[in-house]
């Protein structure tokens, strides 16, 4: 059995018996190859099938999501993507089974001149207002969910970006935040990865505000929201939660916001979350 530890949790002895369970994906739901155990699928789509409001809230644009949608078995609800940039509503009965119902857009001219003059060797692709791709060079990675379209640099200063990714290969993890934390960039919202990866959103939009928005449109209390990633870009996504746990392999940085700890993405620490989760509710 999996042991959890916690910091500061009340007593859940009076807990809600439905929750709003936010999952990222990456590190959470799969692990580093992509792979979602079956024990995690297995325990997700129990919770699915419980009446708990489970939104996917990731880094990923939506068509990387969809497919994590389809294999837990979410046929209705919504999805919070790119970071918090791009909200979907989940609905089998329409033509393609959901509906964007909101796209937070930015310039992404000013950072991506400043990103561009300090690395200059690095790949950069952005997603526009549109659900395109646009990239650099030959760049594509799976967390797009379409193919990229290689642009020149030019195009996509003058396009409206939802999502901007930047991928470097000359640098640490470390020294690539260390790097982009020095240049100032304004009117954005940004993350550094587990590698030289970093996403920019809108300034303010985090996964955090997208589920936010969800929260107050069905009535939640705070205190039955439950939140689960293991990346920078799930702080304040945690922060956020009533109930936040980072994944054992987080970094410090992920851990100290979080209320409880679990296992690592590979000894399947998401199933354990929510068996308890299930056995919390039946006891409500």
């Amino acid at each position: 059995m999996t042991v959890m530890t916690r910091t500061g949790i009340e007593d859940r002895s009076e807990a809600t018996e439905t929750y709003m369970i936010c999952l990222d994906v990456d590190g959470t739901l799969v692990n580093h190859d992509g792979k979602m155990s079956q024990a995690v699928k297995d325990a997700a789509r129990a919770i699915v099938a419980a009446g708990h409001e489970v939104v996917i809230s990731t880094g990923r644009s939506l068509g990387a999501t969809l497919p994590v949608i389809q294999m837990l078995g979410i046929e209705s609800g919504y999805a919070v993507c790119c970071n918090g940039g791009v909200t979907a509503r989940i609905d089998l009965s329409l033509e393609d089974g959901y509906e964007v119902v909101e796209r937070k857009t930015f310039d992404p001219a000013p950072a991506l001149r400043a990103l561009v003059k300090a690395m200059p060797t690095a790949k950069y692709a952005l997603e526009d207002d549109a659900g395109r791709f646009l990239s650099t060079e030959r760049f594509q990675d799976a967390s797009f969910g379409v193919v990229a379209t290689p642009v020149s640099l030019d195009e996509m200063l003058a396009a409206t970006a939802v999502r901007l990714v930047v991928f470097s290969t000359d640098s640490t993890a470390e020294e690539f935040g260390e790097a982009v934390g020095t240049m100032g960039l304004s009117g954005v919202t940004y993350s550094v990865g587990w590698t030289a990866w970093l996403d920019i959103a809108a300034e303010g939009v985090t996964k955090a505000s997208g589920l936010e928005v969800l929260r107050e449109k069905h009535g939640f209390d705070i205190g039955a929201t439950i939140a689960v990633g293991d990346g920078r870009n799930d702080i304040e996504m945690l922060a956020w939660a009533g109930r936040g746990v980072a994944m054992g392999q987080a970094p410090d940085e992920v851990k100290a916001v979080a209320d409880e700890i679990a296992a690592d993405v590979d000894d399947d620490g998401l199933a354990a979350v929510l068996q308890e989760i299930l056995g919390e509710a039946l006891r409500a």
